[in-house]
C-alpha cells in the first residue's frame, strides 16, 4: 500500500512538472514574433525542467531540401552547422520522412544514428537515449524536435511519457510556425501592396505630357502637383530645351483653371513696343497703325493661365507695368484710362540667372520677388541620364508614326552614343536628333550612322568637327558586327555567314574592336 502511495505521489509530481514545463513553453510560443528566439527558449525550458540534453529543432531548407538544425541547446555553432541530413537519412531524416516518432534506447548501440554533430563522444552520452518527434503542419512534416536523455531506471514508462510530452510540444511548435508564417505572409503582402501603391502614386504623380522616371523629374512632378491648384505665381527655371513650356502646360491642365485658356507669350520674340501692346492690349488710335481696339494677352487669358516665356528678356519699362499687374491685379490698355481686372494664373519661365541680373541692375528686384513665389527648377538632360533612353524611344515612336516608317529600335552602338553624349541642347536637341535619324533611316533600326556627327564625341570642342572617313567606316563596321552577333546569339560562325564574310575575318574584326561575343548569348 505504501509503495502504491509512493508511486502515486511520483506520478503526481511528474504530471505537475509536465504541466509547469508546458505552461512555460506555451507562454514562450504564444508571445513569439521571432521563431528562432522562441524555439531557443523552448529548448532551455526542456533542459531546465525536464533534464533533457542536446535539444534541437531541425527544419527542412526549402532551397536544398535538406534538414538543417534551426535551433540547438547544448550544442556548439560548429556542431550545429554539421547537423545536416537528407530526408530519410539517419534517425532525424527518417522521422521527418515517415512522420512517425522514434525512441533510441541507447545511442551507442544504434547503427542508424549518424552523430553528424559529433557531440556524443563520451561514454555517458553514448548511453543516452534519443527521442525524436516530427513537427507537422497540415499533415506534412516540416522538421523534427529531438532530445537526449539519460534514464537511470524505468526506461520504458518514462521514455513513453517523454515522447508524448515532446509530441505535444512539437504540436505547439507547429502551430506557432504556422502563426508566424501567416504573420510573415501578411507582412509581405502588406509590403507588396505598399510597393504597388507607391508605384501607382508615382504613376499618378507623373504628368502625361512629360516623359521621365528619374528622381530629379519625380521632384518636378511633385512640385507641379503641389502648386497646381493654387493661384500662386510659378517661376520655371532651367536651361533652354529642358521642357519649361511642357511644365507650364501641365500646371494649367492639372489646375482648377484647366477649362480656361492657356495663353503663351514669348517675351524675347517681341520688341518692347509690340510686347507691351501684346500683353495689355490697345485702343483704336493709341499709336500709329492701331486701326482697331485689340485685347491683350492678360484679357485673353481671363479665367485661365498666362505663360510668360523668357521673362528675363523684358525691358525695364515693361517690368514696371508687369509688376503693377501682379501686385494690383489690374491694368489698362494702351491709350485707355479704363482699369481692367486681371483674373489669371501667372506662370513665368527663364533660362537666365535672375539673381545676377538683379545685382547688375538689369532686372527689378521687386518684380523678381513677385515672380519667384514658387520656383521650380528643371534639370538639364545631363543630370537625368536615366531618362535619356526613355525619351529617345518616345521620340522614335512618335516620328516613326508621323513619317509612316516601321523603325522598331535603336541599335546598341547608337544607344551608347546617345547615352554618353552631354546634350548641351537638352531634350530639344535629343528630339531633333531622333527626328533627323528617323528621316534618314531606311531600315528597322536607328544606327550610329543615322546620328549627327556631334554625337561621335563627348568633347564639346569637337561638335562641329566632322568625322574622318576611317572613323565613320570603323563605327559602321563595328555596329554591323554587333548587330549580327545579337541576331545570332553570339555565334561567330553564323554572324560571319549573315555578313557574307569568312570566320577568320570576323574573328579578326571582333578582336580589333574589342567586342565580346559572349555578352550576346541568351542564357
Amino acid at each position: 500500500m505504501k509503495q502504491k502511495n509512493t508511486q502515486n505521489t511520483e506520478q503526481q509530481d511528474l504530471e505537475l512538472l509536465n504541466m509547469t514545463c508546458l505552461y512555460e513553453i506555451t507562454k514562450h510560443l504564444a508571445s513569439a514574433t521571432n521563431l528562432q528566439d522562441c524555439l531557443e527558449k523552448v529548448m532551455s525550458a526542456l533542459a531546465k525542467r525536464k533534464n533533457m540534453d542536446n535539444g534541437t529543432v531541425s527544419i527542412i531548407n526549402p532551397n536544398t531540401g535538406e534538414l538543417e538544425i534551426e535551433v540547438a541547446h547544448g550544442i556548439t555553432a560548429e556542431a550545429r552547422k554539421r547537423g545536416r541530413y537528407k530526408l530519410g537519412e539517419g534517425i532525424t531524416g527518417k522521422v521527418v520522412a515517415t512522420g512517425e516518432p522514434i525512441i533510441v534506447p541507447q545511442i551507442g548501440d544504434e547503427p542508424l544514428f549518424l552523430n553528424r554533430t559529433r557531440t556524443r563522444g563520451d561514454e555517458r552520452k553514448k548511453k543516452s537515449s534519443f527521442l525524436c518527434v516530427p513537427i507537422l503542419t497540415r499533415n506534412q512534416s516540416i522538421g523534427a524536435l529531438s532530445i537526449d536523455r539519460v534514464y537511470e531506471d524505468n526506461f520504458g514508462n518514462e521514455a513513453e511519457q517523454d515522447l508524448r510530452f515532446l509530441t505535444i510540444t512539437s504540436g505547439l511548435i507547429s502551430q506557432t510556425v504556422e502563426r508566424i508564417q501567416k504573420v510573415n505572409e501578411e507582412q509581405e503582402a502588406l509590403r507588396q501592396e505598399n510597393t504597388r501603391l507607391k508605384r501607382e502614386l508615382s504613376a499618378k504623380n507623373r504628368i502625361e505630357e512629360i516623359v521621365g522616371n528619374s528622381s530629379r523629374m519625380q521632384e518636378v512632378f511633385d512640385m507641379v502637383h503641389r502648386v497646381a491648384d493654387s493661384n500662386a505665381t510659378v517661376l520655371l527655371r532651367g536651361e533652354s530645351g529642358t521642357g519649361k513650356t511642357l511644365v507650364a502646360k501641365a500646371l494649367h491642365h492639372n489646375s482648377s483653371r484647366a477649362s480656361g485658356p492657356f495663353v503663351v507669350v514669348n517675351c524675347s520674340a517681341l520688341p518692347e513696343t509690340l510686347l507691351e501692346s501684346e500683353l495689355f492690349g490697345h485702343e483704336k488710335g493709341a499709336f500709329t497703325g492701331a486701326t482697331e481696339t485689340k485685347q491683350g494677352r492678360f484679357e485673353l487669358a481671363t479665367g485661365g493661365t498666362l505663360f510668360l516665356d523668357e521673362i528675363g528678356e523684358i525691358s525695364p519699362s515693361v517690368q514696371v507695368k508687369l509688376l503693377n499687374v501682379i501686385q494690383e491685379r489690374t491694368f489698362q490698355r494702351l491709350g485707355s484710362s479704363k482699369t481692367l481686372t486681371s483674373d489669371i494664373r501667372l506662370v513665368a519661365a527663364t533660362n537666365r540667372n535672375l539673381e545676377t541680373a538683379v545685382k547688375e541692375g538689369n532686372f527689378r528686384e521687386d518684380l523678381y520677388y513677385r515672380l519667384n513665389v514658387f520656383p521650380i527648377y528643371l534639370p538639364p538632360l545631363r543630370e537625368r541620364r536615366t531618362d535619356i533612353l526613355l525619351l529617345a524611344e518616345y521620340f522614335l515612336e512618335k516620328y516613326s508614326l508621323e513619317n509612316g516608317k516601321q523603325i522598331k529600335r535603336i541599335s546598341t552602338p547608337a544607344i551608347d552614343m546617345i547615352v554618353q553624349y552631354h546634350w548641351p541642347g537638352n531634350v530639344r536637341e535629343l528630339q531633333n536628333c531622333i527626328e533627323r535619324a528617323v528621316l534618314i533611316c531606311d531600315g528597322s533600326a536607328i544606327k550610329s550612322i543615322h546620328l549627327p556627327p556631334s554625337l561621335q564625341s563627348s568633347d564639346g570642342d569637337q561638335i562641329d568637327k566632322p568625322l574622318s572617313l576611317a572613323t565613320a567606316v570603323e563605327n559602321f563596321e563595328r555596329e554591323l558586327i554587333i548587330d549580327a552577333l545579337k541576331k545570332n546569339n553570339g555565334n561567330q560562325t553564323k554572324a560571319a555567314k549573315s555578313l557574307d564574310t569568312s570566320l577568320r575575318i570576323i574573328n579578326y574584326k571582333i578582336h580589333g574592336y574589342s567586342i565580346d561575343p559572349k555578352q550576346f548569348k541568351v542564357r
